[in-house]
């Protein structure tokens, strides 16, 4: 249980990590460097989505056959409408923008600012948990190096968004206040993920509908919010590139310790076995 903790824990102390580059950088990140990082963390988060969760999803629905992508349809849909209701129905404010969204709030700039970071982190860290519970219900189909390659993954991705989001509220609020913003925003990930943990004895019959509502809501925060705020001021390729690295770090990270290389978990991809179903026809034309 002590891994386990610690793997909900990592993505936390990636987001922490970043928020203290506020008693380090003097100034706020050069638009380039955020589209970078902004590009990088959609990446990351794309394919942690199809690796860690979709296609374990589809894995785990093997025994359905040929319909085995409606769990994953299903939860898929519901992720990007449950993030939708979040951005409706809470007031937030995206970086470099001065109109907030949601229901219309007398709150503070700072305080939207954090929640907007707040909604995006939901769904990292529903994930996390979500591979954890799986990794729990001991199908063989998700195991503690596939589950950790996703955490580590989320953490990466969760640095420089740590960054970008304290910065700049240091010369409002003080590098102080400014650390504690950033840090406050990467909570709920550790609360969502113990959530699902909590709830793993009772995931097992729904853990694909689950993964897959996980990876619904991770998408919805990079079409909805990075990737139109890396396209955001003068044209630039360096979001693409950006994004095109950390699809492959994900990528890397999942099949390299998915395989058990550090040597954790039973050494198994994160793929249940399936039966080989092809028959052997004999050949039309007997020597």
């Amino acid at each position: 249980m002590s891994s386990i903790f610690a793997g909900i824990m990592i993505p936390f102390i990636g987001t922490t990590a970043g928020a203290a580059c506020v008693f380090f950088l003097k100034n706020a990140l050069k638009p380039s460097v955020q589209k970078a990082f902004l590009g990088f963390a959609s990446g990351v988060m794309v394919a942690a989505s199809v690796w860690s969760l979709l296609i374990p999803s589809m894995d785990m629905s093997g025994h359905m056959g040929k319909l085995a992508f409606i769990p994953a349809s299903v939860g898929f849909l519901l992720g990007i409408g449950f993030l939708l209701l979040l951005d409706e129905i809470i007031p937030h404010l995206h970086i470099d923008t001065e109109q907030p969204e949601g229901p219309k709030s007398d709150w503070k700039k700072s305080t939207m600012l954090v929640l907007a970071v707040t909604l995006h982190n939901i769904p990292e860290g529903m994930a996390v948990g979500v591979a954890f519970a799986g990794l729990l219900s001991q199908n063989g189909t998700i195991t503690m190096a596939g589950a950790l390659a996703l955490s580590v993954g989320i953490a990466i991705q969760n640095f420089p968004e740590g960054a970008i989001i304290s910065l700049p509220l240091k010369e409002a609020a003080g590098k102080g206040k400014a650390f504690i913003y950033g840090t406050l925003s990467g909570v709920v990930e550790p609360i969502g993920a113990l959530l699902m943990l909590v709830l793993a004895e009772f995931l097992g019959p729904v853990l694909p509908y689950f993964l897959s509502f996980a990876a619904g809501a991770m998408i919805y925060v990079v079409v909805e919010e990075l990737i139109p705020e890396s396209a955001e001021g003068e044209h630039s390729n360096v979001a693409t590139i950006g994004f095109a690295v950390g699809f492959v770090v994900m990528m890397i990270l999942d099949v390299a310790l998915g395989q058990d290389v550090l040597g954790f978990g039973s050494g198994k991809r994160n793929t249940i076995k399936r039966e080989n179903t092809t028959k052997t026809e004999p050949h039309p034309y007997p020597e």
